[in-house]
């Protein structure tokens, strides 16, 4: 099976290098550094338990690697633009096409049903390039729970959550041949996969749990846990989980969140999530889709969230002094 991972950096590379070793043939689109230390070394992953390279066929241009079996696009919200450009060259007649992502996905309202049904997503898909350039009948929904790093160029290495993986779905919960054969590589490659006709309730429920300390590490440039060292900190945790959860019931979905499984969580929880990495290496940030656009949800759907309203703000004043988000 010809599989490309577009974006081969944390997630993208963990998943390439599993596939890769279970006998897939895998493709990597890469760029920078990065992209050369794989041509040069191989793609190396670090478990806890275990260290492994493999030698994806890499490169920064997709016409380099010609149409796939299945591709899956790990960038980042702020790099989608750039993937609507370039991705015609991997797609063949039937080949899906799974976007891993942070927060709301470009393609939410696509088979949604209802009053929402087929609205598009501005922020996320400027001039539905990404609608128009892959269409709704490729599209397959997911998110990663692992949570990992790049410490170096051609290394991935993962911090925790493996053992949840991923979950994957499609926007309107059928099965699709595309569907099945991605959950085929990944039990092909030992990779930890859901498959769930409700794969908006599973975005709600990570994007709630990175609401719950996320904008707070953003705005301490702290990893989670040492924003639960204050009380007032875990106190506005709480608030924004509450928001979050009304916000979830009002797009119709179904989350059990245990506000104090999570606060217990987040206590413990060394990591710095993505978007803290992104701001200290000084990469755009992904604003719009964790923030901006569940808080234009929340407008639409009458329902007020004060407290991230107010984080988000002052996100947005950081993210703009750096450079690093809007104009």
């Amino acid at each position: 099976m010809r599989i490309c991972v577009f974006g081969a950096g944390a997630i993208g590379g963990y998943l390439a290098g599993f596939l890769a070793r279970s006998g897939a043939d895998v493709s990597v689109v890469a760029r920078g550094a990065h992209l050369e230390a794989i041509r040069r070394n191989g793609l190396t992953v670090e478990m806890p338990d275990e260290s492994f390279t493999t030698r994806p066929r890499a490169s920064d241009d997709p016409a380099a690697l010609g149409p796939q079996d299945a591709v899956i696009v790990t960038v980042k919200a702020p790099s989608l633009p750039s993937v609507a450009g370039a991705i015609a060259p991997l797609l063949g007649p039937d080949t899906p096409v799974a976007f891993l992502t942070n927060g709301i996905p470009w393609w939410y309202f696509m088979g949604h049903g209802g009053q929402f049904d087929g609205r598009r997503l501005g922020l996320l898909d400027p001039g539905d390039a990404l609608w128009n350039a892959v269409g709704p009948a490729r599209v397959v929904g997911g998110i990663a729970w692992p949570a990992s790093a790049v410490p170096a160029p051609g290394v991935v290495r993962m911090v925790g959550g493996a053992t949840r993986g991923c979950v994957i779905g499609t926007p309107d919960g059928r099965d699709t041949p595309g569907l099945a054969a991605l959950a085929g590589a990944y039990e092909a490659a030992g990779l930890p996969l859901t498959v769930t006709p409700r794969i908006r309730d599973v975005i709600w429920e990570k994007l709630a749990f990175n609401l719950s300390a996320g904008p707070m590490c953003v705005l301490t440039a702290s990893p989670v846990r040492a924003t639960h060292e204050e009380q007032a900190c875990i106190d506005a945790s709480r608030r924004v989980v509450a928001e979050a959860d009304a916000l979830i019931r009002a797009m119709g979905c179904s989350v059990n969140l245990d506000v104090e499984r999570i606060v217990a969580t987040n206590m413990k929880l060394g990591h710095r999530p993505s978007i803290l990495q992104d701001l200290t290496a000084g990469r755009p940030m992904e604003v719009d889709a964790l923030y901006t656009v569940p808080l234009e949800l929340a407008r639409m759907s009458g329902v007020a969230m004060p407290t991230l309203e107010l984080l988000v703000a002052l996100i947005k004043v950081r993210a703009r002094a750096a450079g690093l988000y809007g104009a």
